[in-house]
């Protein structure tokens, strides 16, 4: 069945899979880490045990969250011998140590302290649980530093020389604060903030919308809505300033984005079209005339190359065009959605139940929303690797296709079972935590709304 496909594609698709499936972790577990040291904090300043209630039920999903990331992460590192040996070949001088670091430096902080937060509550002092939460929030910032200095530096590499086809450092600060690191760290913590955000908030709205009113559903949710009203226009400005780093160091990415075939000056927004290789146009498209040379030179008339301009070393247009305009669209989405809660909350004390629903319809969107972009900026980079360096084909292995196309369905088939498998935890977990406290005791009645904010 995969005798006829191209072993390099298929090794393509499964490291797609196994990075897709193994993002949609880290990503909750950077910022939600965060999140239960501000429920602590809180904790700590009011004496308030609804804040410590709601740190119960979400340090339980933010273990859940780590061990699948551990667990997909060591999956994902054997493709780099398996598939992709040409790649530590290369660059292992650079990618070694960044990952080296990764492990050393925050994967060990977030491991040790963990079971602290987990199983020292009764154990150990309240200060001393509480520094505990923090070395793990921060080892999850820590830990996405490293892995994105290195990504990073794929996109945009710098600090080296090549000598008899190998990478060599020349300069660690350069290879760690390349051109695009700044712009990619903030726009993936920022992202990773919204996700928790929604999660946080979707949970909380479907077990408000299951009767749970207690004080510590209100704040969990609160947190939420606020969090995301906070961070999605922050978000946006990111990445606009993101935008124009990559139109610099990889123009051909933003052309496939924008599904601009023709350089051209004053060059239209596309919003919506379907990508044509064969013609280079965009069948049914629908523009508006000069919007993307504003939003990317800031210049009317500024020019953006086409796809033309670069032969055949460009990325598919089709795949970073859709996936660009569901990022997007669901950032709008997020935008609106977090901004008619947070009035609902300073208006009413709580959602109204049309928003409640909204919100669990969005519980994981942030998940949609990031895994878009990722594509982006994966995708994006083809027919690279590193970027300007190392071609996908020159790192690629030679297993046979049906070798890779077995293991591939096996993947597929297994994170299908543990995405459901995951959700369906969350869930329960979420309806666990309604049913074992007395709610005659924790309720808040419609007068005590404003007060409990």
């Amino acid at each position: 069945m995969f005798a006829s496909v191209d072993p390099v594609i298929l090794a393509r698709i499964q490291f797609a899979a196994n990075i897709t499936f193994h993002i949609l972790f880290p990503t909750i577990s950077i910022s939600l880490a965060w999140v239960l040291l501000f429920f602590k904090l809180r904790y700590n300043k009011t004496g308030d045990e609804s804040w410590m209630d709601a740190y119960r039920v979400w340090v339980k999903i933010f273990a859940l969250t780590f061990a699948l990331g551990v667990v997909s992460g060591i999956t994902m590192s054997f493709q780099f011998g398996t598939n992709w040996p040409g790649y530590m070949e290369t660059v292992g001088n650079i990618a070694g140590p960044l990952l080296a670091y990764e492990v050393l430096t925050a994967f060990f902080l977030e491991a040790t302290f963990l079971g602290i937060m987990l199983f020292g509550m009764r154990r150990v002092s309240n200060r001393m649980h509480t520094i505990a939460t923090l070395l793990v929030a921060g080892g999850t910032t820590l830990s996405a530093f490293w892995i994105l200095a290195l990504n990073s530096w794929m996109q945009t590499p710098a600090g080296f020389e090549m000598i008899d086809g190998r990478a060599h450092v020349t300069s660690w600060i350069e290879v760690i604060f390349n051109p695009s690191f700044p712009y990619r760290l903030v726009h993936m913590l920022l992202a990773s903030g919204l996700t928790v955000a929604f999660l946080v908030a979707g949970i909380s709205a479907y077990r408000w919308l299951r009767n749970d009113r207690s004080r510590e559903v209100l704040h969990s949710m609160r947190t939420g809505v606020v969090l995301a009203a906070i961070l999605i226009p922050l978000q946006i400005v990111a990445g606009d300033l993101h935008g124009l780093n990559t139109l610099h160091h990889q123009p051909a990415k933003i052309a496939a984005m924008e599904g601009i075939w023709k350089t051209e000056k004053g060059a239209p927004a596309v919003l919506f079209g379907l990508p044509n290789a064969t013609t280079q146009s965009n069948d049914f498209e629908i523009a508006i005339p000069k919007l993307a040379s504003i939003y990317l030179t800031h210049k009317v008339d500024g020019e953006i190359k086409g796809i033309d301009a670069f032969a055949d070393r460009h990325p598919p247009v089709a795949p970073l065009f859709f996936a660009f305009r569901i990022m997007v669209g669901v950032g709008l989405l997020m935008l609106a959605a977090s901004w008619v809660a947070a009035w609902q909350f300073r208006k009413r004390g709580a959602p109204a139940p049309w928003m409640a629903r909204l919100l669990v319809a969005m519980t994981f969107s942030g998940w949609v929303a990031l895994v878009a972009g990722w594509y982006v900026t994966e995708i994006g980079r083809q027919p690279y690797l590193v970027y300007g360096v190392l071609t996908t084909a020159q790192a690629a292995s030679k297993v046979p296709a049906t070798m890779i196309g077995s293991t591939l369905a096996m993947y597929l088939t297994l994170y299908a079972v543990l995405i459901v498998a995951y959700i369906s935890v969350v869930f329960h977990l979420a309806r666990k935590a309604g049913k074992s406290k007395d709610d005659s005791s924790q309720s808040v009645i419609p007068g005590q709304l404003r007060s409990a904010q």
